[in-house]
């Protein structure tokens, strides 16, 4: 969701209303928040502040896993999101970011990067 310029919409403390004295400037602008989903791989560029472009991931399949054991990294599809403790939509709806736990081929992993601003799935297996 795109947020509201900070302290430009507020009341006094009487419940008066504050006139805004000037419009949004260019530093406050605010995107939508970039949920990557399970499904065939995606990505979408931004441009960002000063010119650079951060790349996202809209969809995926694949994440790289870590087995700790053998110190290994392999490429593993991805079956299903299993758990997400940052949003408990998230997990309803699916949508991976870091801290996520997901099933893939090696088993269960949590994810160590941030889909929406790495453009990649790193993760980690867990050990039971």
């Amino acid at each position: 969701m795109v947020k509201p310029i900070e302290n430009l919409q507020k009341r006094k403390a009487t419940g008066g209303r504050i006139k805004r004295f000037r419009g949004r400037r260019a530093y406050e602008k605010d995107g939508y928040a970039a949920e990557t989903l399970l499904g065939p791989t995606e990505f979408y560029h931004r441009r960002m502040r000063g010119g650079s472009v951060k790349t996202s991931l809209k969809f995926v399949d694949y994440a790289n896993v870590l087995d700790s054991s053998s110190g290994k990294v392999q490429k593993a599809k991805i079956t299903r999101v299993l758990e997400n403790k940052a949003n408990p939509d998230y997990e309803r709806r699916g949508v991976i970011t870091k801290g996520a736990i997901i099933e893939t081929e090696m088993g269960n992993a949590r994810v160590t990067s941030r889909p929406a601003q790495d453009g990649v799935i790193n993760a980690v297996l867990i050990t039971q």
